[in-house]
Parts: structure tokens; sequence; C-alpha cells
């Protein structure tokens, strides 16, 4: 008579079951670290698809979101059938971001004719960029670069970013977008088109760019308004982007001019007398300060000694994403 709880199983097949249980540890071992090497080829990659997705979208929360669902999808696929794994994360990455843009463009209502919406800035100590912001900003991709891909079609943006920036074929590049490899080239021209009228930075040497953004402050702080206009190109910009709250409140919105930006200049100078210098995509910018808080992020572009352009970020909601710890 067998008792209730004894274990019958005989001996040979109490050696098939441990037999078995190896088997499945082993497989289950070997599936991890199949697992490990993937994400580690999928990291030396990171930087790149990082780069690639915030001149895409021109958000750094968004393009770290992009970069997660490519590896989300690189963990479901087969990936031993990828014999590119860059390329292919790299255009992963960029359908990833076809897809947020025309999302964003399906949803968006601009309610007015001047609502500006700036990019994320890329902010930095004014002693150097961080290596890990270094992809982000490399090619001199300044706000102002990202203002104009900001007007792009989506279309346009990605045919442009992949084949310009990161040398995707054409031919790679016209199954995202849906179109031949040729009309997928008209894409890409009509970009640079409007990218190539974009202003620049000319003035490379750091040390330059600051004396003329110190020069900038000194005036706004001392009320100087013929020194502003000095600093100022005639035919500058200055765009503010403060978010859903400031939208056709005092200061949003674009001011063209030498004269009227020195103005404006003038109406918010008691917040740069706590501006703290910094990088703003690798060029000198300013973080200005409100009772001990970043009120703001001035990213310049300057040419022939004078400043061009002026873009401020002064959105609360989207400052506190940013690592704005500078030093005062």
């Amino acid at each position: 008579m067998i008792r209730q709880g004894c274990d019958t199983a005989t001996p040979r097949r109490r050696r098939t079951i441990m037999d078995e249980r190896r088997r499945d540890g082993a497989d289950e071992q070997e599936r991890g670290g199949a697992q490990e090497l993937l994400a580690a080829r999928f990291e030396a990659h990171r930087g790149q698809l990082r780069a690639v997705a915030y001149r895409m979208l021109g958000s750094l929360t968004e393009a770290d979101d992009a970069v997660q669902e490519a590896w989300l999808r690189l963990s479901r696929a087969d990936s031993d059938a990828v014999t590119n794994l860059g390329g292919w994360l790299t255009t992963v990455v960029g359908r990833v971001c076809l897809d947020m843009l025309r999302s964003r463009t399906a949803r968006r209502e601009d309610p007015l004719d001047d609502v500006v919406r700036l990019p994320d800035p890329v902010v930095s100590h004014a002693d150097g960029v961080d290596p890990a912001q270094q992809a982000l900003i490399a090619d001199a991709v300044g706000l102002a670069l990202l203002v104009v891909l900001e007007t792009l079609g989506p279309a346009e943006r990605l045919a442009f970013v992949l084949h310009d920036m990161f040398a995707v074929p054409f031919d790679d590049i016209a199954p995202i977008v849906g179109r031949s490899p040729a009309a997928t080239r008209q894409l890409a021209s009509r970009a640079r088109r409007r990218v190539q009228g974009a202003p620049a930075t000319s003035e490379v040497d750091l040390v330059r760019q600051r004396a003329v953004v110190d020069a900038f402050l000194a005036a706004a702080r001392g009320g100087d308004f013929d020194a502003l206009v000095a600093v100022l190109d005639p035919d500058v910009v200055l765009r503010a982007d403060r978010g859903a709250a400031g939208m056709g409140a005092a200061g949003s919105g674009s001011t063209r001019g030498a004269h009227a930006v020195a103005a404006r200049a003038l109406s918010f100078r008691r917040f740069g007398r706590a501006a703290r210098p910094a990088l703003v995509n690798g060029t000198a910018g300013l973080v200005t300060m409100n009772a001990g808080r970043p009120f703001a992020v001035m990213g310049f572009t300057i040419s022939g000694g004078r400043i061009t352009e002026i873009d401020i970020l002064a959105d609360p909601d989207r400052l506190r994403t940013l690592d704005l710890d500078l030093p005062a």
C-alpha cells in the first residue's frame, strides 16, 4: 500500500527530472546572457540614436521615449537576422519619431498666429560641454537650426535629418515615409533649401561669443538702450516661449529689429541681475534666475560680432525637466 505524500518516482525518473531542470536552468541562463549582450550592443548606439531623435523631435524627453521604444522593438525582434544593427536602429528611431511628429501635428491647435514653441535647449556649464551631451549638439546643432527644423513637415524633416545629418541612403528612408527614393530625395532637397537659409553662429570662438553676450547682459542690467542696440544686428530676431500659460501674454512670441528687441530686453532686465553664464547647445548663453530658481534659458546666435537671434525658453513646466544645476 502506497502512503499519500510519499515520493513514488523511481531513481531513473528522478535523474530525468533533475536533468530537465538543469537543462531549463542552462537555457534560461543562456537567454539571459544573450539579452545582456544585446543590451550592451544597444547601449553602444544609444548616443547616436538620441542625437537622431533630438534632431527629429526637438524634445529631450520625447527623444528618450523614442530611444526606449527602439530598444523594446529590438528586444522583440530576431536580432540575429539584423546584419547592421546601427543602421537598423537608426531607421527604427526615425520611424518612431515620424509617428510622434505626425501625432503632434494632428493634435496641435495654435490659437494665435504668433505662438512660439522653442525646442528644448541642451544646457551645460560655461566651462565646457558634458561628454554625454556632445553627440546631441555635434555638427553645430544650435537652437537656430532646430527652430528651422520645427517648420518642416514630418516627412521632410525625417528625410533631411536621416540623409544629410546621418548619411542614411534614400533607399532606406523611402519605405519609412512611404515614397519612392526619388520623391524622398525631393523631400530632403526642399528641407535643405529651408535649412540653408537659417542663421548660424559664425563666431566659433567661445571667448568672443561670451564677450558679446556679456556686453548684452551689461547693457540690459544698466538700462543702456543705445549699448543694447549696438550689440544687436539690425535684423535681429527674439523668440520667447513661455508655454501654455504665457500664450498671448506680454513677453511671449517673436520680436524683430534691433530697437524693438532692445526695448523688450529692457522690460525684463531685472531678471538679468541673477543671470548665470552657461553653454546653450554649445554656444555662449545664459540661465536667468528668479527667487533662486531658473526663470529662463537664453540662447544666442552671433555673427560678425553682433547678436542675430535670441531664443528664450521661459516655460516653467519644461524648465523643470532640464538639468539647470549651474554654479552661481
